[in-house]
């Protein structure tokens, strides 16, 4: 394995962490084979900018490692860490790479050249993240009293969230930091048109329709689809009791609707199965410019895969589950691709909050690619057996 490799990735955690761009650096596959993985985080503690890092044992035990910022070892540690593991993702603010290492000796850093560029531009500083620790309350978007969450029962009446109510609350939040990211790719001016596709009980309706309409001034134009006709009428009605004016909610079939005025954004959190690539199909149509949608259940490839090459997956059911979960989504992005689109697939929470924990965030930059119209043919060919 190259030292340069290792100072690479020691160099760009030291770098994002210097100007608080550093979301965290997931060390995984250690040398020592009592370890499971290791995190790196930035943290506040007692007033002081510390790198903390989690390292947790197949034990099931956590333990903690502070190293502060006024100490002359930080990159020194950083780098001897890198040593006693054989892959490294780095997640910043501003981008992020990966650094993996095989058993031979032979290793890479992946996106490093790009987050470097990130790292050192001038508009880096602006996404500097919020820091957490023992001294500090994180600037969430939303804090919890907000007349939608008291409504929607997130929160008591008093405002304070409820104890079971607190991951859909960071989920909340956590989706509203994504729409925030990607408000740059929406008209400046005039009406917002949203559509919240497969919308259920439209916790994700509300907060969007908030954070537009309330937080950022913007007049929006926003409906919720969903089937259920008892869910829609409670959530117009909640709609109307809150006055917010311009979100509606309508009972029917995602794949029937049409909407008076295109939507510039299309949002979705957790429609079942095929029912988000039903959502994702009418966006493109739409030629929505932000599409944003947290896939569920898995369940079609996992009944359809039909591929030889992958039997040594598919003979272990919980394997293909996974499997299949990763190659539906990555699919889909595929697709994506293909008509324009450029796609990523981020965390949205924490796996402990839900397992149900990727967003699927696409951005309309052109017309269809002839390229990626043939890989997904050629993908979906492989995976099903059969030409689209």
């Amino acid at each position: 394995m190259t030292t340069d490799n290792k100072q690479k990735i020691a160099d760009l955690i030291f770098k994002s962490a210097s100007i608080r761009v550093l979301k965290k650096a997931v060390f995984s596959k250690p040398t020592d084979k009592t370890l499971l993985k290791a995190t790196v985080t930035l943290r506040e503690i007692s007033g002081k900018l510390a790198l903390q890092t989690e390292f947790f044992h197949k034990d099931n035990k956590a333990t903690h490692q502070n190293v502060y910022f006024n100490s002359d070892n930080v990159y020194d540690y950083l780098l001897s860490l890198t040593y006693d593991f054989f892959q490294i993702n780095l997640i910043t603010s501003v981008g992020d790479c990966e650094y993996r290492s095989s058993s031979s000796g032979k290793d890479t850093v992946i996106g490093g050249d790009k987050l470097q560029k990130a790292i050192v531009s001038d508009n880096a500083t602006d996404k500097e993240i919020s820091i957490g620790g023992n001294n500090k309350t994180k600037n969430r978007i939303l804090k919890g009293n907000e007349p939608f969450l008291i409504k929607l029962g997130v929160s008591d009446k008093n405002g304070r969230p409820h104890d079971k109510k607190m991951p859909k609350l960071r989920q909340i939040n956590r989706f509203l930091e994504y729409i925030r990211d990607i408000e740059k790719y929406l008209p400046k001016e005039g009406d917002l048109h949203i559509a919240d596709l497969c919308c259920g009980k439209s916790y994700l309706s509300f907060a969007v329709y908030h954070y537009f309409a309330n937080i950022k001034g913007r007049k929006v134009i926003m409906t919720g689809v969903d089937l259920k006709p008892d869910v829609i009428d409670y959530c117009n009605a909640t709609a109307k009791e809150l006055e917010f004016n311009g979100l509606k909610f309508i009972c029917g079939d995602v794949s029937n609707f049409t909407p008076n005025v295109l939507p510039c954004l299309v949002v979705s959190l957790h429609a079942c199965d095929i029912a988000t690539d039903i959502v994702l199909n009418k966006a493109i149509e739409w030629r929505a410019k932000v599409i944003l949608a947290t896939p569920c259940c898995h369940h079609y490839m996992n009944h359809h895969l039909n591929c030889p090459t992958l039997s040594f997956i598919a003979e272990h059911s919980m394997l293909k589950q996974k499997f299949c979960d990763a190659a539906t989504d990555s699919l889909r992005l595929k697709k994506l691709q293909s008509e324009g689109y450029s796609t990523e697939a981020v965390e949205l929470v924490d796996p402990d909050d839900t397992p149900k924990n990727i967003l699927l965030r696409a951005v309309l930059t052109g017309k269809r690619n002839e390229k990626a119209i043939e890989e997904y043919k050629s993908a979906y060919k492989f995976l099903y057996g059969e030409i689209l």
